[in-house]
């Protein structure tokens, strides 16, 4: 399936949709800027960037649950390949959206702040299908253990708004991915405390 202007947007309410899009995405990506977000959006995206945030999720995991935490950190792992392999292997090879970078009716228009834009599907994003499946995965096994886990909402957002503010999505496409991503993230963090549990967590098994 093809999803640009011309195929899918004859109808009147994906007309509308498609226009309530581009006011987002005008007004996040050209208007709602700054030189500091200018500089900060396109590092936001960036995996390099999260890192050490990789690394104390991990860390954190295999020191206060031992052996379960062996298995969380696996769980963490396979939610995110789970949810990278439903964006851009099943979605992204099926439904092709131009990303706004490559519409050639937008030229002149997108403001374009990473150094290329992807030729592949707009829709949906991997970053924030990817992003809010480990979020939710997070918030469901170690919520309990603090309410400051509830910040793994934030982070996902403001990388999926990173996504748009630098010119390679449209809102529909993030808040899709979001969507999706917290559903596989509900489903694999419900596994998970079913199987395993972390202290704290009722474990039907124990």
């Amino acid at each position: 399936m093809v999803l640009t202007d011309s195929a899918m947007f004859n109808s009147g309410f994906l007309r509308l949709i498609h226009h309530i899009d581009l006011w987002w995405f005008y007004r996040i990506n050209g208007q709602w800027t700054s030189p500091f977000l200018d500089g900060l959006m396109p590092f936001l995206r960036e995996a390099e960037f999260w890192l050490p945030f990789y690394l104390f999720l991990l860390v954190f995991a295999l020191v206060n649950f031992s052996r379960k935490g062996y298995w969380w950190c696996l769980g963490l792992i396979l939610t995110a390949i789970i949810s990278d392999l439903v964006s851009s292997d099943l979605i992204k090879q099926n439904i092709f959206r131009l990303r706004p970078c490559q519409d050639p009716s937008l030229t002149g228009i997108v403001r374009l702040l990473v150094s290329y834009c992807p030729r592949s599907s707009s829709f949906t994003s991997s970053h924030a299908c990817n992003h809010f499946s480990v979020a939710m995965f997070i918030y469901l096994t170690m919520g309990h253990t603090s309410k400051w886990w509830t910040l793994v909402f934030v982070w996902a957002f403001l990388i999926s708004y990173a996504q748009v503010y630098v010119g390679v999505h449209y809102p529909t496409d993030v808040t899709a991915g979001a969507l999706l991503g917290s559903l596989i993230g509900w489903g694999t963090g419900r596994q998970f405390n079913k199987q395993f549990g972390l202290p704290g967590i009722y474990n039907p098994k124990s």
